[in-house]
């Protein structure tokens, strides 16, 4: 039970405020360069659908919106794998975030940061889609580096709502030989794991909204009224 607080606790309050001096921890990659294998990046793609509302713009508290706010407030992250801690009152746009990792029955803390938000049309004709997300890029001291990119998309023409997730990634110097090892043996397993089982999750919870569920909002640390222990539990 301690080990399933300790995000709760000041420690993790004051780690999460650190992050505030800490930089990226890899040059990112920039311009018409794309990350490839040759460089030890993991490229990951996933596309989960999730609804279906009427065709063209997307509706007022309808399937996108409310999927929009799931991905934004991080509730449809897998508690199983990750947490996180984040201050509700920071733009979602340079949105600091500290998560914690599970694998291996251990806890590893790893901060991130929202490095860039889209909020915009894409294509035309039978592609045009809406599409909004973030994505974020890891900072000196995470397992990895990389960066990671949460979209929600409406077809315009079909009314179809899909999750995507895409991301590059490579595994950080690490001078832990026990926490080296341990990654190389269970990270990409986690992280795959991580990536479908959020997927599903948001495609649970946007349904249970749809269906009447009340809204699952983000709550406050007690204690610390501007920041915030994703995802929430679901009761």
């Amino acid at each position: 039970m301690l080990r399933e607080r300790r995000l709760y606790r000041a420690p993790a309050v004051s780690a999460l405020h650190s992050l505030a001096e800490r930089s990226v921890n890899y040059a990112p990659v920039t311009g018409s360069r794309v990350p490839t294998w040759n460089a030890r990046w993991h490229i990951d793609y996933l596309r989960q659908p999730l609804a279906r509302e009427p065709a063209g713009a997307p509706v007022r508290g309808g399937a996108w919106e409310i999927a929009c706010r799931l991905v934004r407030d991080y509730q449809f992250a897998e508690p199983a794998i990750l947490r996180a801690l984040y201050r509700s009152d920071a733009p979602l746009l340079g949105r600091d975030m500290l998560l914690e990792g599970r694998f291996a029955g251990l806890r590893f803390d790893m901060g991130v940061r929202v490095t860039s938000v889209t909020d915009e049309t894409h294509g035309s004709g039978a592609w045009e889609s809406r599409v909004w997300g973030w994505a974020y890029r890891t900072l000196e001291g995470h397992l990895e580096q990389g960066e990671l990119a949460y979209q929600v998309v409406k077809r315009l023409r079909t009314g179809a709502v899909e999750f995507r997730i895409t991301g590059h990634s490579r595994r950080a110097p690490l001078p832990n030989p026990v926490v080296r090892t341990g990654f190389a043996v269970f990270g990409r397993w986690t992280q795959h794991r991580f990536y479908h089982a959020s997927a599903r999750r948001l495609q649970w919870l946007l349904r249970a909204e749809l269906e009447g569920a009340p809204p699952l909002a983000a709550a406050a640390l007690p204690g610390y009224d501007n920041v915030v222990l994703a995802p929430t539990p679901r009761r």
